[in-house]
């Protein structure tokens, strides 16, 4: 299954979620949000569930994973992670590249995973169409910084 990788110049792409131990997939998951990443943040954004339909129950829904240290690496805004987080309304940014993942119940708790295919073909063209379309992401300034 795959996940959305979201970059701080609004780039999209679809990643297969990498296989291996839970270290490993921790390992290619921070390699992928960016090389200063060191630990990851799992954030539940409001608008990934309100506006765009990602499903929210807790196991069996999608999240955003950002680097938890982000700010203190002076890394650039994500304008889709922060719309997502509701940054036009609070003024705290996401920044540096994001990933959107699944997550599903594992005999140990919550565990990540690949988006399941009917969500991954529901919000990856809705991320496409963000980027590629002037105006559908908040623009520089209109974020708190």
């Amino acid at each position: 299954m795959k996940i959305i990788r979201i970059t701080t110049e609004c780039e999209v792409s679809a990643v297969e979620f990498p296989a291996g131990s839970i270290s490993k997939q921790n390992e290619v998951l921070r390699k992928l949000i960016g090389p200063q990443c060191e630990l990851y943040e799992h954030v539940m954004p409001d608008r990934l569930y309100s506006v765009m339909g990602g499903p929210d129950t807790p196991g069996d829904c999608v999240s955003m994973l950002v680097d938890e240290e982000g700010l203190y690496h002076d890394l650039d805004i994500n304008f889709i992670g922060s719309w997502l987080y509701k940054t036009d309304i609070h003024g705290f940014p996401i920044v540096g590249n994001i990933l959107i993942v699944g997550e599903r119940w594992d005999r140990d708790g919550i565990v990540f995973c690949g988006i399941p295919d009917q969500q991954f073909s529901r919000l990856h063209p809705q991320f496409e169409h963000m980027a590629e379309k002037p105006g559908s992401v908040p623009k520089k300034g209109e974020i708190g910084q």
